[in-house]
């Protein structure tokens, strides 16, 4: 096997020569010069300490990392002269970067060893949670294990948790690494180069009662979380008059998508209300998606408050009827665990509004996870802007650290009109590319790319084959209903990690598009034969 662990007493050196010592980043091998490329395809339970890796021959080996009180470890890796790299994060950024390096064509025994960390097991392909929803995907379609999506790869792939980073590489000492990442297992993973990939989580903090009542719909076991809800809603209000209340903070694309999902889910059975701060839906977004939104959520009968804010979510059970007065199909016997949302104007000339929800779904606000890896001994040595996002260059490399490159949520960039970059799957695919580009251009001294986004368009789904899809090579033009179902399920097909999960996933769709044409036809013959 070629996975060891040494003693702590190397890990406990590899620190001190990141803190102390005051040495050069390693000169390469001019050998590496030389290379063509060529392109091919190919998150939290801190408790498990697992280590998955995969070997050339694609086989999945496991071994048991340390415990999180266990002593400090030092990861040996295979090859002490290739080059070393590190991703931290397996989101769009962390896993597509990691896929980009394996297919670009090396020198011969110089390709680097990788390693990728991810404290969940599995890649969630973030757009299509809604279809979770809507019953249209299964988990395994859009949320594959990373074992599965890296069995044909020689990259390594870790379960764990990242507690602190030790860079040094802004040293300017010839210091064995680059730097140390630390795992809440205890391993240590020195390497030269470092990619930030770690994304964000929702940002409950910012009204009171959010964290306590709200449901956050941001990572594949929060979208597990709002479907056992709904789950239980419908059937405790199964037979009866009483309609689930849905509140949903937020009008982006997220909060907009997750209305009309809901909406046609619950139907008649359901009350969906969709608050926002300002005064329209989907203000960043191309005119026709915002109109194609706005139709479908008319149709469906969702209640938009617009101009409003949340101040505050508590606990809130509805007034109880008295003996001498009939019960209302909508009482609190019904709605025993409601929440009261108390709303607030964005603008003078309006009144505060207090609404009941069955169930709160929070879209609004994110905060990257980097600045939760500041080591608690020392100053934090990658600059962060207000956000919490490492500054980066036009190169995607951090300012300051030669061998550290962030995407995703984790950088920060800006597009030509100086405006920054969305944090979306978009931004972050293609940052990958480049990343895993300019990793190989470092490593063989050859010239950065500097990142340039293309925005492809915009794409949101409505609900079950209903869609919304601008392409940006055409101004004006919005494909929506099923026809921009259809174009935005092949794209995300295409966006898929690997072939063989292209595939799979193809063909379940295709079969599921398949049974359920020849069961519309069947209704609609028999409505006919019904009629007639």
């Amino acid at each position: 096997m070629e996975f060891t662990l040494a003693s702590s007493a190397s890990a406990k050196t590899a620190l001190l020569s990141c803190h102390q010592m005051r040495l050069g980043s390693p000169k390469l091998p001019n050998v590496w010069r030389s290379s063509l490329w060529r392109s091919r395809s190919s998150r939290r339970n801190t408790s498990l300490r697992t280590v998955a890796l995969s070997t050339t021959a694609g086989l999945r080996n496991t071994m048991e990392a340390p415990a999180a009180n266990a002593q400090n470890v030092n990861y040996m890796w295979p090859d002490k002269k290739r080059p070393r790299i590190c991703i931290v994060g397996g989101g769009f950024g962390g896993l597509y970067t990691a896929l980009r390096l394996e297919s670009l064509v090396w020198p011969d025994d110089k390709k680097p060893q990788v390693v990728l960390i991810d404290q969940s097991e599995r890649f969630v392909f973030k757009p299509l949670l809604y279809e979770l929803l809507s019953g249209e995907v299964e988990a395994w379609e859009i949320a594959p294990q990373f074992s599965d999506l890296l069995a044909n790869t020689d990259v390594r792939f870790f379960k764990d948790r990242v507690k602190c980073l030790y860079p040094c590489d802004h040293l300017g000492t010839n210091a064995p690494t680059a730097g140390t990442v630390h795992l809440e297992s205890g391993l240590l993973i020195e390497y030269d180069w470092l990619v930030l990939a770690i994304g964000a989580e929702a940002k409950l903090d910012i009204v009171p009662g959010a964290a306590d009542y709200a449901l956050p719909f941001y990572t594949l076991e929060d979208a597990h979380r709002v479907d056992k809800k709904l789950r239980e809603l419908e059937r405790k209000n199964f037979g009866k008059d009483s309609a689930i209340r849905v509140a949903v903070v937020g009008c982006g694309y997220g909060g907009v998508e997750l209305a009309a999902t809901i909406s046609e889910r619950l139907q008649e059975k359901g009350i969906v209300q969709a608050i926002n701060v300002e005064k329209t839906i989907l203000s960043n977004a191309p005119a026709g998606n915002r109109e194609a939104a706005l139709k479908v959520l008319s149709s469906r009968k969702v209640q938009l408050i617009l101009g409003y804010f949340v101040q505050c979510i508590t606990k809130g059970v509805e007034p109880q009827t008295s003996d001498a007065e009939p019960k209302s199909i909508d009482s609190a016997a019904d709605h025993s665990e409601s929440v009261t949302l108390e709303l607030q104007p964005a603008e003078r000339g309006l009144q505060g509004q207090t609404i009941r929800a069955d169930i709160v779904l929070w879209t609004i606000g994110s905060k990257p996870l980097l600045p939760q890896l500041e080591p608690s001994d020392k100053p934090y040595d990658i600059p962060l802007n207000a956000r919490g996002q490492a500054e980066t260059d036009e190169t995607l490399r951090v300012k300051g650290h030669p061998r550290i490159f962030a995407v995703g949520d984790s950088s920060t960039l800006r597009d030509r009109n100086g405006k920054l970059l969305p944090a979306t799957a978009q931004v972050a695919f293609q940052q990958a590319d480049f990343a895993g580009w300019n990793l190989w251009a470092a490593i063989n001294d050859r010239p950065l790319l500097p990142f340039r986004y293309q925005n492809l368009g915009e794409m949101m789904t409505l609900g079950k084959y209903d869609a919304a899809v601008s392409p940006s090579f055409t101004d004006g033009l919005t494909l929506e209903g099923f026809v921009g179902h259809t174009a935005r399920k092949i794209a995300y097909l295409i966006r898929l990690p690997t072939d063989k999960h292209r595939v799979q996933v193809g063909i379940s769709w295709l079969l599921k598009s398949t049974v359920d044409s020849v069961a519309t036809i069947q209704t609609m013959l028999t409505k006919a034969q019904s009629g007639s």
